[in-house]
């Protein structure tokens, strides 16, 4: 899988200079909240209900908040909000784990193709994802999908980075076998549009 940055990252990365509004934070980080919140649950619903709580939990955390990279704060945040979800839903399941939007996408004008592939999603690979455990998920959206580094990852995750590399390393290999079926001489894969940012977000909180 692709591990280059995608020009979301670019828009992540630029540091804020003073501390954002609600209308602000969600004008400018809906769509990438709503869109990593959508590749971690892998439904419109949780992904909405993902999301709102996720920006209500920075919201009310914006006190103490030093202005610098607000996008990958808020990355932090829905990731680890999405594990302890998981967690509470799947407490036996996980003490058995050994552990090794808006209408526009956010930043600069992209090209139609990068405009198809933040928006639709490989409906098989979308299901392979949602076979892997919650935390080798979250890894490779980080880094494959959202872009970031390994040592960024293990920022976000408050994890080791062997463990980061561990679990990418045995998450794709996961996915090759998921998605072993395919054939690039066969048609394209079937897609799926991905939903847009909930309104409800769009009000002021």
């Amino acid at each position: 899988m692709n591990n280059a940055p995608s020009e979301s990252v670019s828009a992540i990365a630029a540091p804020e200079t003073s501390t954002p509004t609600w209308d602000q934070m969600v004008q400018e980080h809906g769509e990438q909240v709503f869109r990593l919140a959508y590749r971690l649950t892998g439904n419109r619903h949780d992904a909405e209900d993902l999301s709102q709580e996720a920006f209500v939990r920075a919201f009310k955390a914006l006190d103490g908040y030093t202005p610098g990279t607000m996008g990958g704060w808020l990355h932090r945040i829905t990731t680890n909000l999405f594990l302890d979800q998981a967690r509470r839903k799947s407490k036996i399941r996980f003490d058995g784990f050994a552990d090794g939007a808006e209408d526009r996408l956010p930043g600069n004008v992209i090209s139609p193709e990068r405009y198809f592939e933040f928006n639709n999603l490989d409906v098989d690979v979308q299901e392979a994802l949602r076979a892997l455990s919650p935390e080798f998920r979250a890894a490779i959206v980080l880094c494959d999908m959202e872009g970031f580094s390994y040592e960024e990852v293990s920022q976000m995750l408050n994890v080791k980075l062997g463990t980061v590399r561990s679990r990418i390393h045995r998450g794709r290999a996961m996915l090759r076998d998921a998605l072993a079926h395919r054939n690039p001489a066969n048609r394209p894969a079937k897609t799926m549009s991905l939903p847009r940012l909930p309104l409800g977000l769009r009000a002021a909180n």
